[in-house]
């Protein structure tokens, strides 16, 4: 591919548009919408990237986006499925867990632009999916599906390995407690605030002791992170026999 280096009127944008083209297999039209898919709302406002926008409307339109895709790749390799098997795994490949690995692994976590020391445990991911809107509103729809399935899914993740995973660490922690017929109680609080948003602690207790605690933007987020500790706990001292 003819990469147009001379066309960037910075390093930064250079920079973006080298990774885009490298990484992802697309050369960038519109340089500002992959510019804005890497800014945090911790840095609105702070480059000069339209003013305050951050990635988190670019988000929201990648999140669908993403959907649609991995949806259409399901449906079509398994004919057979159900929709709850079809949903449970498209769930699998476009968790926050997976997306936060996936941009780790393809290095789009080095360009995004965050404030130090600012806590996001989902901004990698997040980015991602903004990445995917961006992709979708510079190239349209029919070459995002082919960029993200060909370049992205079907090269950096072993999917067949990660439709196989059995990750649901909440109804597993479940199911065990009631085998044991042990007494819990999932306990939540808000640990930081900002007045925009609010990050939830999750804490399962059992027979007044904690077996696993998790963090999240949302409660079943938190319940879920709480819940994967609670199963690591429970495999270590119970053994997997249990």
């Amino acid at each position: 591919m003819w990469f147009h280096f001379k066309r960037w009127k910075s390093d930064e944008d250079r920079r973006l548009a080298e990774y885009m083209t490298n990484v992802f297999g697309c050369e960038p039209v519109n340089i500002n919408l992959y510019k804005i898919a890497c800014t945090h709302r911790s840095v609105a406002g702070k480059n000069n990237v339209d003013g305050k926008i951050s990635n988190e409307r670019l988000e929201y339109l990648g999140d669908a986006v993403l959907s649609v895709i991995v949806a259409d790749f399901l449906f079509k390799k398994y004919p057979l499925a159900s929709e709850g098997t079809l949903t449970e795994l498209r769930s699998k490949l476009v968790s926050r867990k997976r997306l936060n690995s996936l941009s780790m692994k393809i290095g789009l976590h080095t360009l995004l632009q965050i404030e130090p020391h600012v806590f996001a445990k989902s901004a990698d991911g997040d980015a991602f999916e903004a990445v995917v809107g961006a992709i979708y509103l510079d190239k349209g729809f029919e070459k995002t599906k082919k960029i993200i399935l060909n370049n992205i899914l079907l090269t950096h993740l072993d999917i067949e390995t990660v439709l196989a995973e059995d990750d649901n660490y909440k109804s597993k922690v479940l199911t065990w407690l009631q085998k044991h017929h042990k007494t819990f109680e999932f306990v939540h609080s808000v640990v930081e605030h900002d007045n925009r948003w609010h990050l939830y602690k999750s804490q399962i207790m059992v027979e007044g002791d904690v077996y696993g605690e998790g963090s999240g933007y949302t409660l079943k987020q938190a319940d879920q992170d709480a819940a994967e500790k609670a199963w690591q706990f429970i495999s270590e001292k119970y053994g997997k026999k249990e």
